[in-house]
Order: structure tokens, then sequence, then C-alpha cells
């Protein structure tokens, strides 16, 4: 048997989290995450990227538009399959 992955616990993070330099960490399970990008960008870069609303609208209608392809998809195949198991009379 092969997993891919780790193995978490399921820590509800109340021990409260410390932060420094665009990071925090939880006090109890040592989980971090992240506040700014500035951490994960190299340096040099602008601070923000902002894309404008028409790049915006479009993303939104394209990500929309697969969402809806990959659910009518895995629909079309469980009707089908479930055509061929069980038959009209």
């Amino acid at each position: 048997m092969r997993s891919t992955g780790r193995l978490v616990g399921n820590c509800p993070h109340i021990s409260g989290w410390d932060s420094a330099e665009g990071e925090e960490r939880c006090r109890a399970c040592g989980t971090r995450r992240f506040t700014g990008y500035g951490a994960l960008r190299p340096p040099g870069l602008p601070v923000a990227l902002t894309p404008s609303p028409r790049d915006q609208t479009r993303a939104d209608r394209s990500a929309a538009h697969a969402i809806a392809s990959t659910i009518r998809h895995r629909l079309n195949r469980w009707a089908l399959s479930r055509a061929a198991l069980c038959p009209a009379a």
C-alpha cells in the first residue's frame, strides 16, 4: 500500500499564533500561514500585481465554464453508466 502526503493531526489552533515578518505560526502544532505574499516572492518584483477588471471577469467566466463542463461531463458519465446497468423494462 502506498500513500501520498503526510498524516497531520487536527489542531484547532486555539493556543494562538506568533507573528513575524509576513508569517504566523501556531503555538501548539507549528503550522505556518503566510499573511503576505512577500515571504513567497523573490526580491525585485513589484509589490502587488492587480489584474484589470476585464481580466478578472474573463478569468471568473473561464473558471465557471471549466467547473460547469466538468460537472456536466461527470453527470453524463453517471447517466450513461446507470442506463447500461439498469436497462428500461
